[in-house]
């Protein structure tokens, strides 16, 4: 699924056979330094109505970057070009009582960056933020559980020194 994709030579995906529940995320940045941020609907068991990076489960008998490249066009439409670094790595658990293992990579796409295609039914509105913007993304969580601000913060840090 993943083929064409560009992957950075220091990058080693988790093998997602091990019997976790492997979650693969991605934030993704556009050419001016920005990162995609999307709400998840209200409705949601988990995080209901809060901001998040695109991702999600990945699926038996897949990889880590088959994941990301199905999540990316279903909450998105767009394409992911690139994996240009890994972002982050956290074991969570939340209300459901499911542990999940996520790994974070900051990416690239291709598509109309100005109207992403939301997933019906996930996703109410999206925005794109930079540091001064990561504030937005402090919402309706405990605050403890604001490391979706904290990945993105990451992420753009690391973009900025992939560019130098």
């Amino acid at each position: 699924m993943g083929t064409d994709v560009l992957v950075a030579e220091d990058i080693v995906f988790p093998a997602t056979d091990d019997g976790n529940r492997w979650v693969a995320a991605a934030v993704i940045v556009d050419d001016s330094g920005r990162a995609f941020a999307q709400r998840r609907s209200p409705g949601r068991k988990v995080f209901p109505h809060c901001w998040d990076i695109v991702g999600g489960h990945v699926e038996p008998g897949e990889t880590v970057l088959d994941a990301l490249t199905r999540e990316i066009a279903e909450e998105t439409g767009w394409r992911l070009t690139g994996v240009l670094a890994e972002i982050y790595r956290l074991v969570w658990t939340p209300d459901d009582g499911v542990e999940r293992h996520e790994v974070d990579y900051l990416v690239r796409v291709e598509g109309d960056l100005a109207a992403p295609r939301l997933e019906p039914g996930k996703h109410t509105e999206f925005l794109w933020v930079e540091d001064a913007d990561l504030h937005l993304l402090h919402d309706h969580r405990d605050p403890g559980d604001y490391f979706i601000a904290d990945i993105v913060g990451i992420a753009l840090r690391r973009a900025r020194t992939l560019r130098a």
